[in-house]
């Protein structure tokens, strides 16, 4: 198996330390795209949306994400929009297999939480506003996010991933 795994979900569902895991057992390289676009920016994502906007961060976003080469072996962790804005499904699903990690909004709350402020700007928000902040976004993405290749529910861990992505594969 070549094929790039774009890792899809909300905020704080594992994208990034599922992604990490999955790639030391399938031999890829991980990629985290907001990494990768703050790299590239020269500034924190948060900084990008206090300064330039959400409509400039996800122009920024959507040109990372077509820099990835297809068939190269990568885990990628996406942000959790990038499937939603500038065709970026589409882009996943022609260059890769999607797999969605649908954690429901009030864990995600629970996990924000616990997390650092500051590291997720459309999450900075008050703690009350936060769990519903993330229903709302949930809501509005998850027609999207349904689109993936797979869809793993719930608390996961990457080795299970990966038995469900070899089963895909055998069955194609």
């Amino acid at each position: 198996m070549k094929k790039n795994i774009f890792m899809l979900g909300m905020p704080s569902s594992g994208k990034s330390t599922l992604g990490k895991q999955l790639a030391k057992l399938l031999h890829y390289e991980f990629i985290d795209l907001d990494q990768k676009i703050e790299a590239t920016a020269g500034k924190k994502i948060a900084e990008i949306f206090q300064v330039d906007g959400e409509d400039a961060f996800r122009k920024i976003e959507a040109d990372q994400l077509r820099k990835i080469p297809a068939d190269s072996q990568l885990i990628i962790a996406t942000g959790g929009g990038t499937p939603c804005f500038h065709d970026g499904m589409e882009y996943i699903k022609q260059t890769g297999l999607s797999v969605f990690l649908d954690v429901k909004p009030h864990k995600l709350a629970e996990r924000v939480k616990s997390s650092k402020r500051g590291s997720r700007p459309l999450l900075d928000v008050e703690e009350v506003d936060v769990a519903q902040r993330l229903e709302d976004t949930y809501n509005s993405r998850i027609d999207t996010y349904r689109q993936a290749d797979i869809t793993i529910e719930g608390d996961t861990d990457a080795e299970t991933i990966l038995w469900i992505i070899e089963a895909e594969f055998a069955r194609k």
